[in-house]
């Protein structure tokens, strides 16, 4: 499912030529934040339900380098939920389909009132659960990866 599309900016090009690495966890804040909307807490859904998203953990993985003006592809797809957490992975590709970046996301409902987690309303409930998951035998190869030297 394409969450999100963009292209790289002139300001998102670093010394080095390419997109800086903080532009790639930009990019997909962004993807996070369409997400958001998709299940139902655009700002109209926060405000009506005193509800929103925190990101509790990222992790990004890059694996090419992207340039200026090179369009962007944003996929997502949700590894795994409960009554008030997205176990979310995306995956940012370019116009032929090459793997440049991914970023794997642990989100929490919260209650905005109390800053408490809390468990989604039932609409964006809902929502989540028509979101493309994968089979848990069929993750896609960098989710759940951990980070260290190998030795």
């Amino acid at each position: 499912m394409i969450i999100y599309e963009t292209h790289v900016a002139p300001e998102w090009v670093d010394y080095n030529g390419h997109m800086n690495d903080a532009e790639y966890a930009r990019v997909f804040s962004l993807a996070c934040e369409a997400l958001i909307g998709t299940i139902g807490l655009d700002e109209a859904g926060r405000e009506h339900y005193g509800y929103t998203i925190y990101t509790l953990e990222t992790h990004l993985c890059y694996r090419r380098e992207a340039h200026q003006g090179q369009a962007l592809n944003v996929n997502m797809t949700l590894l795994d939920s409960d009554a008030k957490r997205l176990h979310v992975f995306f995956a940012m590709l370019d116009d032929e389909n090459n793997l440049l970046a991914t970023s794997e996301q642990m989100l929490m409902g919260m209650q905005q009132a109390s800053g408490r987690p809390s468990p989604f309303p039932l609409l964006v409930a809902s929502r989540v659960a028509e979101l493309p998951q994968a089979n848990q035998n069929a993750w896609p190869e960098l989710a759940g990866r951990t980070i260290g030297i190998r030795r």
